[in-house]
């Protein structure tokens, strides 16, 4: 007779075993179906010879034939799992050399495109040192569509769905170049700076491949957002590194490479170490999935202190906050930054796991984000109140909005989570669903700001 609980506990490793396959993306994602049915099949037969649920998993996992490969780097994956012991080897890689090789190989010609592109302007007379609010608006454009186009052939992505990610990039493209901007406007900066907030939704889509629908698919593409950042900045640092040893050498036989750095190692290589950024999360991924969350927990206690200390300073003088354009964005930085850590903690940790010690300080970075932001909106307000509207007041009001909302749900979330008297999936769920509102305003931003506010 058939176990309920052991039913929903194999249904969870299936879903797991599935959900792996997916995000890897080590085989078609149109063959993962035929190769679960596969896997049900083997289960089904082990169970009826009289193994339980579980070790029926197990061995079918290790039965899998031409899935041997990947079954080794899921055991690898998850080590501290049963199955490592069956199926895991310390000499096996987990995926083709050849395919590997193919990977790198299209990835450094995707990032020798990008930096090409971002230099193709000059081609017309378009100079980055001359014309900084040409390339504002269209940086998103030599970066984001060849990013999109790796995940899109990584994925399998189906023809309607690359149609539609062109068109996405392509109707941008013609607003943040048609638009009769006023130079150094407002409205020309929030363009700027909102455009690829609005297309990282569509890097978002491609790198979910057809799992975009799905917590796990819309998690996955959050945990990989983080780690490409902290890549894209050891690789950052590495080049100025490289460029300051490079521009001694050069000084010593007084020649003067500065002009070649601004010119041309500076905008190409920052444009081309996105893919190559993205590349190294997708090929040593088991490598920043330990590091990051080392980072989380450091850095989770030191914003929450800074955040307490803020409080408790505008409390005791008295004192509001100043919404000059350049405080704002730095305000709204940081709260960016706190929420990005908590979505990062949530996307590294095992929502299986009971609440501890570094969830009541979640709690507490969550509760002071959320003051904070309440203490920024009350300035918005009373400024807007005072002087009436204007795009960037307008915008900085929307944004606060929108992060009030979702760390305060957040919250709630997390405090019944604490108090046991909710789950942790309520927690991820919440936050991956709220993902695409970000992009939504951002998109908004983009399209509708300027005619209403006459491209000033």
């Amino acid at each position: 007779m058939s176990n309920p609980e052991h039913d929903v506990a194999l249904e969870r490793q299936i879903d797991q075993w599935r959900s792996y396959l997916d995000r890897r993306q080590a085989i078609h994602a149109v063959d993962v179906a035929e190769l679960e049915d596969h896997l049900r099949e083997q289960i089904g037969v082990l169970t009826d010879a009289g193994l339980d649920t579980e070790e029926a998993f197990l061995v079918a996992v290790k039965r899998m034939g031409d899935l041997n490969a990947l079954s080794r780097e899921f055991a690898q994956e998850h080590s501290e799992r049963l199955w490592k012991q069956l199926v895991a080897s310390p000499s096996d890689s987990g995926v083709p050399r050849a395919w590997v090789r193919k990977d790198a190989i299209v990835a450094f010609c995707l990032a020798v495109l990008a930096a090409i592109l971002i230099k193709a302007p000059e081609i017309f007379g378009i100079r980055l040192d001359e014309d900084a609010s040409f390339y504002m608006r269209n940086l998103s454009f030599f970066v984001l569509p060849v990013l999109t186009g790796y995940f899109a052939w990584k994925r399998r992505l189906n023809t309607n769905a690359v149609r539609w990610l062109a068109v996405a990039f392509v109707g941008a493209a013609v607003i943040a170049n048609v638009y009769p901007f006023q130079a150094v406007g407002s409205t020309e900066g929030l363009a700027a700076l909102h455009l690829p907030i609005a297309l990282w939704l569509a890097v978002g889509i491609a790198y979910a491949g057809g799992r975009w629908r799905q917590v796990d698919g819309r998690m996955d593409f959050i945990r990989f957002s983080g780690e490409l950042f902290i890549y894209y900045v050891l690789i950052a640092l590495g080049g100025a590194v490289l460029m300051g040893f490079t521009a001694m050498i050069f000084e010593a036989i007084g020649v003067d490479v500065e002009p070649f750095f601004t010119s041309w190692l500076l905008p190409c290589g920052a444009a081309g170490a996105v893919v190559i950024a993205s590349w190294l999360v997708e090929a040593k991924q088991s490598v920043i999935e330990n590091m990051a969350p080392v980072l989380t927990r450091l850095f989770t206690p030191l914003f929450t202190a800074v955040l307490i200390a803020f409080l408790g300073t505008a409390l005791l003088t008295g004192r509001g906050v100043d919404i000059e354009r350049n405080v704002l964005i730095a305000f709204d930085l940081l709260l960016a930054v706190v929420l990005a850590l908590v979505l990062y903690s949530v996307s590294a940790r095992d929502p299986e796991s009971p609440p501890n010690a570094f969830d009541v300080l979640q709690v507490v970075l969550v509760v002071s984000a959320l003051l904070a932001d309440a203490v920024a909106l009350w300035a918005i307000a009373a400024r807007i109140t005072e002087f009436g509207f204007s795009p960037n007041r307008v915008a900085a009001l929307g944004e606060n909005v929108i992060l009030l909302v979702n760390l305060a749900w957040s919250a709630v979330l997390y405090i019944r989570f604490v108090r046991r008297r909710g789950v942790f999936a309520a927690v991820e769920k919440w936050q991956t669903d709220y993902v695409p509102v970000y992009a939504v305003w951002a998109a908004i931003v983009v399209v509708a700001f300027p005619p209403l506010f006459g491209y000033i």
